[in-house]
């Protein structure tokens, strides 16, 4: 017999070889038809898995990430099933679950395009009707080798050479098999709806010297009424969409000529980003930190000592040699290297920490030109900035400080729903971090006390630390519901020791202090890409470009518009006149598209009394009343926005 633990803390005993899906069955059958895959021990695993030894298990429904990673992971196998069907010859590359879906590359000798996804959709569905057990199998390096070169794919033959014997296995649907470590649903029966969304290109391992092959992307539900919610889902995020909200809105651009993924950021956006800036400075300035400026790149030697060389070289744009042989600057990947330095400037004591430099610092990253995306992916790109040196007595009050500073962004901003993610360091591939077991303990630990203390609805996930530090990160929901990262907190022990930092103690003895990195917005350009996208463009009056905009009903009525809008702008509202040789209703119109809150109408009856009448932004006519209240209105409005 073996003990299972579930995650309330009860536990039941079973037979030695019982699988997830037979302990599903015995709770209820209920659950087992829900129950998509499972966690045993911190691992996620198949359903029908025998389980040999006392456990912790979890299972997972749909709702649960693991569920739908595990979904979506199998359906690239049913559609690598399906192309094997249609296109005989066909090589395989990799098949993989993303945040939103999966995708498989493939090498075909008949191009696909997207003409021709409803056939393959077809295809797979016929598939799924056959409810194919998904069977897995342990093969030997030598019998993967064989299958492979058989078939004449030299893609899996590749990955398979970089494997150890021993730990392969193959997954097998249908007359489909496939390399491949799982863990998979138990047939395919449970496919109700698939959605083929889209076909691209992808270099092999992504690497542009390696051949171009054909990525096709796809979403999986196990019933047709949520495909249908999805994809009025995403006729929704097309309307949002911040690269088309971004031109309307004259808010930014690219240009070919400037470079691939460098933002131009228009008037109107750039008054936008400066009011976030200023916001962000406010409440920075109430909290203690001092602004600083730091060059946009650096010597190469900063980022070997940091580590950033090593961990972000390949994706940094290539060094640049000075006159003077030997000598290499980068353009900078971070901004923390360049604090420390700050901090090295003079002599630190206990008495000077906390101590807390902020900056709007732009760094730079070579992205691969394919995974380049408007504001959310850039070469180029400004974080909202700040390392705090502490002591460690004042590590957790410090850090929780810098939550109060992330919950009152969301809170003004209107990011009410929300997941703090504990981003800790995988345990069984501690190569990928710098620093001692024992500082990696104490700051994770550091970081899930704060999180409690605060009673954040928490996550952890293993892995996605950075390399220097376990971090914080901040899952934010939109509008419509996607969710996005926005802010991060880090606890970091290890840039302290390579640069050698070092305040004298109340001992008169040298210590260490501990870093804290953070960036509530993230970057100013991927935070402004989600605020368009959750806004739909619509933004809080306090940072909108355009507040007013006054509409005189004929030419006759210019002048007492601008002397509107004047009086407006000198009260500290953002008003602007459209007086165009346009009748009312297209102005009314054209300004509402472009989503300007106020319209201020004016005419004879207006301009007779001195008075003004003003539509509100999907409300409609609001009546009629003095410049003066209508200004009030405006600022009280704002105020109310920023105080909450």
């Amino acid at each position: 017999m073996i003990n299972v633990t579930f995650p309330d803390g009860s536990a039941r005993k079973f037979a030695k070889g019982t699988t997830a899906m037979q302990i599903a069955e015995s709770i209820s059958p209920r659950l087992a038809a829900e129950v998509l895959t499972a966690t045993v021990n911190g691992k996620v695993t198949d359903l029908i898995t025998p389980i040999n030894e006392d456990c912790q298990l979890k299972l997972h429904k749909w709702e649960d990430s693991e569920a739908k990673k595990t979904f979506w992971h199998t359906s690239s196998h049913l559609l690598a099933e399906a192309l094997e069907a249609l296109y005989p010859g066909i090589k395989f590359g990799i098949g993989p679950a993303i945040d939103s879906g999966f995708y498989y590359d493939v090498d075909s000798p008949t191009p696909i395009t997207e003409s021709d996804l409803p056939a393959i959709e077809a295809k797979m569905a016929e598939l799924a009707r056959n409810k194919e057990p998904l069977v897995r199998r342990e093969i030997s390096k030598d019998e993967a080798m064989k299958t492979f070169t058989e078939k004449g794919d030299q893609y899996k033959t590749e990955l398979i050479s970089a494997l150890e014997d021993g730990t392969i296995t193959f997954y097998t649907n249908g007359a489909f098999t496939d390399l491949c470590r799982g863990p998979h649903l138990p047939n395919t029966g449970l496919i109700k709806a698939v959605k083929l969304t889209s076909v691209a290109g992808a270099y092999w391992r992504g690497d542009e010297h390696n051949k171009m092959l054909t990525r096709i992307y796809g979403v999986s539900f196990p019933k047709k009424s949520m495909l249908d919610e999805h994809l009025a889902l995403l006729e929704e995020a097309k309307k949002r969409d911040h690269r088309k909200l971004g031109k309307e809105l004259e808010l930014f651009a690219f240009s070919q000529r400037v470079g691939q993924g460098l933002p131009l950021w228009l008037p109107k956006g750039t008054a936008l980003r400066d009011r976030l800036e200023q916001f962000l400075r406010a409440v920075q300035k109430k909290h203690g930190y001092e602004q600083v400026i730091t060059p946009h790149i650096g010597n190469k030697d900063l980022y070997v000592t940091s580590g950033h060389y090593a961990k972000y070289g390949k994706d940094s744009f290539q060094p640049i040699h000075t006159p003077y042989e030997g000598e290499e600057y980068l353009l900078k990947p971070m901004n923390c290297p360049h604090h420390c330095e700050i901090y090295r400037t003079k002599p630190r004591s206990y008495k000077d920490l906390p101590l807390r430099f902020a900056e709007f610092g732009t760094v730079y990253r070579y992205e691969q030109s394919g995974e380049l995306h408007g504001l959310t992916r850039v070469r180029g790109f400004t974080q909202d900035d700040a390392h705090l040196f502490v002591r460690p007595d004042q590590l957790l009050d410090e850090f929780m400080k810098v939550i109060d500073i992330v919950l009152y962004i969301f809170k003004t901003l209107k990011f009410d729903d929300f997941t703090a993610q504990v981003s800790l360091r995988d345990p069984n591939n501690k190569s990928k971090y710098i620093g001692s077991d024992e500082n990696w303990d104490k700051a994770e630990s550091a970081i899930i006390e704060a999180a409690n203390t605060k009673g954040l609805k928490t996550v952890v996930e293993y892995g996605e630390a950075a390399f220097y530090g376990p971090k914080l990160d901040f899952m934010v929901k939109d509008a419509i519901g996607r969710k996005w990262q926005l802010g991060t907190i880090q606890v970091d022990y290890n840039l302290p020791e390579r640069f050698d930092l070092t305040y004298t103690g109340a001992d008169d003895k040298p210590h260490r202090p501990i870093m804290i990195h953070r960036a509530p917005f993230g970057s100013m350009e991927r935070f402004v890409a989600v605020l368009l996208e959750h806004t739909g463009g619509k933004f809080p009056l306090w940072l909108t470009p355009d507040q007013v905009v006054v509409l005189p009903i004929s030419e006759k009525y210019n002048d007492y518009a601008h002397k509107v809008a004047d009086y407006l702008c000198a009260g500290d509202v953002r008003a602007s006149v459209d007086d165009r040789n346009e009748k009312i209703g297209r102005k009314i119109r054209g300004n509402e598209l472009k989503r300007i809150p106020y319209l201020v109408i004016v005419g004879e009856k207006e301009e007779e009394n001195q008075t003004i009448s003003y539509r509100i932004q999907g409300e409609g006519d609001k009546g009629s009343l003095s410049a003066e209240e209508f200004k009030n209105i405006v600022l009280n409005k704002v105020k109310e926005e920023i105080e909450g």
